[in-house]
């Protein structure tokens, strides 16, 4: 039996792929502050933070409002669309990786803004702490989720 996945998850799954031949983490659906939920929050070996937002149409684009306060959050900014995506309207000053579900390309790096120390600390923190929680509450159903993004 073939599985049917939504679109914007087979995007990430080929970004995740991706990212993982270039040693560089993943956390799906990451808090970094109240009201803001990032598609993929990433960690690199240097400690850097991407954050990854995935687009799996131009309406889904063009919905999104959200976006720039993400940007604070992370070191690197990239957009994961899919290969027939209008990538032209994306902002140049943000990264582009073109997805599908088993494999991505980056074609344009998100252009490097330097967190502050403290927030790096407290987000790398933050991210690992919330894949923690996420791992005992699927060991541990009573335990672990209740608190997953908290």
């Amino acid at each position: 039996m073939t599985e049917i996945l939504a679109p914007g998850f087979e995007i990430a799954r080929g970004v995740w792929r991706h990212l993982d031949t270039l040693d560089v983490t993943a956390l799906p659906e990451f808090v970094p502050a109240r009201g803001l939920r990032v598609d993929l929050a990433c960690l690199t070996p240097k400690g850097e933070i991407w954050i990854v937002e995935v687009k799996s149409s131009l309406a889904d684009f063009r919905a999104d409002q959200k976006w720039e306060g993400y940007l604070p959050f992370c070191d690197r900014f990239y957009w994961a669309v899919p290969a027939d995506f209008p990538s032209e309207v994306l902002p140049l000053e943000t990264g582009l990786i073109i997805a599908d579900r088993f494999d991505a390309a980056i074609l344009r790096e998100g252009p490097v803004t330097p967190l502050a120390a403290a927030r790096r600390k407290a987000l790398s923190l933050k991210i690992a702490r919330t894949a923690m929680r996420r791992q005992l509450g699927w060991l541990e159903p009573d335990l672990g989720l209740a608190r997953a993004d908290g």
